[in-house]
């Protein structure tokens, strides 16, 4: 009688983990969908691609960094 139980605790333990990260992942979804889509920009210096947000532009062009705008 105490095996069944205590296969049925471990199950139960076991199906409760599964479900609480399958809860977490779509949890993780929602907040990523809820976030809105940002342009990307290419540094005319070194190429890397980097959100608008975060670029510097000067002369009609975005940059990585301060310095990649000075060196260019």
């Amino acid at each position: 009688m105490t095996k069944y139980l205590v296969l049925i605790a471990v199950i139960s333990v076991v199906l409760w983990m599964v479900t609480g990260k399958a809860r977490a992942a779509a949890r993780r979804d929602r907040r990523q969908a809820d976030r809105p889509a940002e342009d990307m920009v290419r540094c005319a210096h070194c190429g890397v691609f980097l959100p608008k947000a975060e670029s510097v532009e000067a002369r009609g062009a975005r940059f990585c960094s301060r310095e990649h705008e000075r060196l260019h």
